[in-house]
């Protein structure tokens, strides 16, 4: 979703942001980073993302990315 809003395939955001964001705690945030790295889908280091394969992070993510996307378009729509 930040990758939708930043108009960038990198940016920043750390893992205590996401953690806070998702009502996680921090470790499940840096295990899921690790993982998403391993499959080659982003680079993470010290709060800087850099989303690598956009359509394999689509298709890794739950169905309700498409909903959630186009609720958030509609009410806010992207700036491009």
């Amino acid at each position: 979703m930040s990758h939708d809003r930043v108009g960038s395939d990198e940016f920043l955001i750390t893992q205590e942001f996401l953690a806070q964001m998702l009502g996680s705690r921090r470790a499940t945030v840096s295990l899921s980073a690790g993982m998403l790295q391993k499959a080659g889908l982003i680079r993470y280091h010290r709060g800087h993302v850099e989303i690598v394969d956009r359509p394999g992070l689509e298709r890794t993510s739950c169905e309700c990315y498409q909903v959630i996307r186009a609720e958030l378009d509609r009410v806010a729509p992207p700036l491009t």
